[in-house]
Order: C-alpha cells, then structure tokens, then sequence
C-alpha cells in the first residue's frame, strides 16, 4: 500500500468527519446545538467509538455528495458495556432521510440485536429526504420495523435533539424510553404552518411537540433536560440499570445498603389518615436501597409514580400510587404509564414492586368517554402477563377494582403484604354506608351520629386487612417498619422463579 493511498484514505475520513463542513457546524452550534460527533462522544466512554460505514455515500442530491451521509452509526461502551448507536448529522442535508442514511441505520440496528446490546438514536432530522421520494419513506419503514423486531431483545433508547417531524416521529414512539432536550427539540406528526392551515389553530413549534408539551401533557416523552449534555449522562444512568438484552442480567451495584433495614422513621412520613396526603416518593427512598431510585416519567400522569432502583444492589421495577396528585387514584393517563412500564419491566426480567394506597379509578364523564375502560384493562394485562418476579405492599388502602388492577394476589403477584392498619375493602365505609344503609340513614334522628357508628362498623368488620389475610389474598400484615426488610426477602426468594404462560403466539392487550 502506498502512502498516497493511505493520505487518500486519511483525507476522505477526515472530510467524513466535517459532515457537511465547518461552516455548517458552526451554525449547529449557533442554533445551541452540539454535532452528531459531539453528542456520541459525550455520551460514549472516552476513546470507545467504532464508527461503521463512515465511507457510505449518497449521490442522488447533483452537486452535493458527503461521506457518511446524513448520520454517524457504530458502537462502543458506556461504563465498559458494549451499546450500538446512530446520530443523525443536521449539517448534512438537514439530517434528513435518505435511502442511503436508511440502511445505514438499519444495518447498526441489525448489528446490535445479533450481538444483544442496547440501541440508542440520536435523532436531529428534518424528515424524509424529498428529492429521493419514496426511497425516504421505504427507509423509514424498514426502521419501523427493526424496531418491533428489536422490542423486547433489547434496550431501545431515543433521544431528541432537535426536530422530528412527520413519519420520522414513529421509530421514537416505538422505543422503550424517549429523552428530549427542553427549547431545542420538538416532535410532531404534521407542523405549526400545517395545523394552521388545516385547523385554525395557531402555535409554535415548542408548544405543539416541544419536550414540556410531551413529557407532561402527551407523555410521549420519558425524561428531559435543560441541556444536550446533561440529558446525555441521564441516559448514561439510565443504562446503569438496565440489562443489555432479554438474556443478561442488569448490572449489580452493591453499594452495602443493609436489607435488614428497619424503617423508623415511616409513621413520620405517612399519616394514619387515609385522606391526609404524603409524597410517596419519601416512602420508595426509604424501601429501596440509598440513592438508587430514578423516575421515570416524573411530570406525566403525577397520581401514579415508576421508575428504577435497587434492592440488595439489583435492579427492580417500582410502581406506586401518589396521595400528593388526586389522592393517588388512577385514570387513563396513570394507568397507560404504569402499564407501559410493567410491561417493559416484564420484558427485561426486572421483578416489579407494587406499593399500594388507591383509592379507587377516576369518576367521571371525561374519563369515560376518554376510554378509562380500556386504558384501565392495560395495568391489569400488564400485571396479570407478567412473569417476572412480583412483590405488593399495601401500604393505608386498596379500594375497588383499583386495588385488584395494582398487583393483586389475583392478577398472579407472588408475594402480597399488607401495613397493619390498612383497608382493603370494595369501597370506603364513608363511601359504602350511603349504599348499603340508606334506609337507616333517612330515618335516624341524629344522622351524622348514625352516620359515624355505621362507618365505624363497617371498618371494624369490613374494611381491616385481616378478611384478606385470612383468605390467603395478603400473605402476611406486617409492621410498616419492616417493608424494607420483607420486600427483600421475598425477592430474594424469587430471584430462581420460573413461569410459563399458555401456549400461544401473543395475547391481545386492550390498545
């Protein structure tokens, strides 16, 4: 090989690595952008990038040909584990897709489900590339489909750094978690000029697909940050947790967290009032292991908390109802959060801990008419599909069809407690007595007095946890201080549990 063949290869790499030039670049950067470049690598260990197919080239645009096209795909390790990633090249084309860019990056999402590694998107685009026409769209649609195929084998991670429009919008809808970079990143299936035109309705970009508009209102989003970069090493702590396919374990961090914990402090936290609201965040942080917990879904669907930690220094799934927001009942929005998120627990072999104090499912004309129907039918297909270990505490109540959809005995749990104290029942004494003793209601002399001997009552026989208890539906009532200490027990119980469902090619949940 002669050295004019090597400086020809250097120099075409190097022009690879300008994408569409400096001066491009420098107006990503003026916009407050990094490059495709800069995002892989801050998000990459140091050094650990292997680019793949930075020669590719696409010539149907006369005049314009960039080495690499319109994105940048390879593989390298975050924390030491292998990851594969693809980052689309706004100076290049407006990162816009085009037939080459499509098989670029379905041959790195080929490459990462036969080596089982997590898959991250970076997406920065402007869409189907028009002047190659249905080339665009077909790339799209392959894309599309390496993302069903890859659901479920492994981790599938998208984050948004600047437009997704159109079709482009699909692939991240059809990951497990989408992050979004707050000001500089939209998405949206049709823009602000065209829903003025076809609706009258007036926005902006920021409004209609910004990161606020969809981690809290549409939920379209998982997580956001104020700058590429700290969004880049939320990601990196996200995949701290998780494991890198359907087969592997997630990474163990030990940090030497007693599982024998006592709780003192957890009557301070929660009030013997049922009606009284506390976060329950403040109860997770104490049950998982110190500093572990990271939620997911933190502004969508507030009455309802999920999100990741560690228990003994493994990875768990954590779900639980939210007395801060609504009193903690679910509703449509709280009920697809916690069962998307179940149900990727359940793909990735992450046990799922259910803490429960539910009053009951949303009232209401809207929530009917919105489907709470279905969308309440996905957290119980969700809980009763999965097989993974599973653990619920019933923390001060579990009333009506909610306290069977949050990961009852009956939906298949495998260990099921109960705080001294709680109620579990079909509805609060308040509640049932303007059912069951109306007759006596109307005709008592002193109505509030009878009110609150009938109440008392029905608590008393009813509403306490021992009926369930006694029927095997609660597996034991236990102190409040030893949550820590049971959930730990029981997981590590079910740490060799083995479940199989019937046949069948996949059950039907209710979309």
């Amino acid at each position: 090989m002669s050295e004019n063949d090597l400086q020809y290869l250097k120099d075409i790499k190097e022009k690879s690595r300008l994408g569409g030039g400096q001066s491009r670049i420098d107006r990503q950067h003026e916009s407050g952008k990094l490059t495709a470049r800069e995002r892989i690598d801050l998000l990459l260990d140091p050094g650990s990038f292997v680019e793949v197919d930075s020669l590719a080239i696409d010539e149907s645009v006369p005049g314009e040909t960039f080495f690499g096209d319109a994105v940048v795909t390879g593989w390298g390790q975050i924390e030491n584990r292998n990851v594969a990633i693809f980052s689309q090249d706004f100076t290049v084309f407006g990162g816009s897709l085009g037939e080459v860019m499509g098989q670029k990056i379905c041959k790195i999402m080929d490459l990462a489900t036969k080596a089982g590694v997590p898959i991250i998107g970076l997406n920065d685009g402007a869409g189907a590339r028009i002047q190659e026409g249905v080339s665009g769209l077909a790339g799209y649609g392959e894309i599309f489909y390496r993302n069903v195929q890859a659901s479920g084998v492994v981790p599938q991670i998208s984050i948004i750094a600047g437009p997704c429009a159109g079709g482009a919008v699909y692939s991240p809808a059809l990951t497990d978690f989408i992050f979004m970079v707050e000001e500089t990143s939209y998405m949206f299936l049709t823009g602000p000029d065209v829903v003025l035109a076809a609706t009258g309705e007036d926005t902006t970009a920021e409004e209609l697909g910004g990161a606020n508009s969809h981690t809290v209102k549409s939920g379209v989003a998982h997580f956001s940050a104020k700058t590429e970069e700290d969004l880049l090493q939320d990601v990196r702590a996200l995949l701290s947790y998780l494991p890198g396919n359907n087969l592997d374990d997630a990474p163990v961090q030990n940090k030497g967290d007693s599982v024998s914990r006592v709780i003192d402090d957890i009557a301070d936290i929660v009030p013997d009032d049922s009606d009284k609201p506390y976060d329950i965040r403040d109860v997770i942080e104490r049950v998982v292991d110190e500093g572990t917990f990271l939620e997911v879904h933190e502004r969508f669907a507030p009455n309802i908390v999920v999100g990741l930690a560690r228990f003994d220094g493994k990875t768990v799934g954590v779900v639980g109802n939210q007395p801060l927001y609504l009193a903690g009942v679910l509703d449509i929005d709280s009920s697809r959060k916690a069962a998307r998120f179940v149900q990727f627990c359940d793909s990735f072999n992450l046990p799922v801990v259910t803490l429960v104090d539910v009053p009951g499912y949303l009232p209401g004309v809207s929530q009917e008419y919105g489907g709470i129907i279905g969308h309440g039918a996905k957290l119980v297909y969700a809980y009763a599909a999965a097989t993974v270990p599973k653990v619920t505490v019933i923390l001060r109540k579990g009333f009506g069809g909610a306290y069977d959809a949050m990961g009852s005995k009956h939906l298949g749990a495998d260990i099921n407690y109960a705080w001294a104290g709680s109620a579990i029942a079909v509805m609060a004494g308040t509640q049932a007595v303007n059912i069951i003793n109306r007759r006596e209601l109307s005709e008592a002399e002193n109505e509030d007095a009878t009110r609150a001997e009938l109440v008392e009552n029905y608590r008393s026989s009813l509403e306490h946890p021992f009926i369930a208890a006694g029927k095997g539906y609660i597996d034991d009532v236990i102190d409040p201080r030893d949550s820590r200490i049971k959930i730990c027990q029981a997981l590590k119980l079910l740490e060799t549990k083995s479940e199989k469902g019937l046949p069948k090619k996949h059950g039907n949940i209710p979309l």
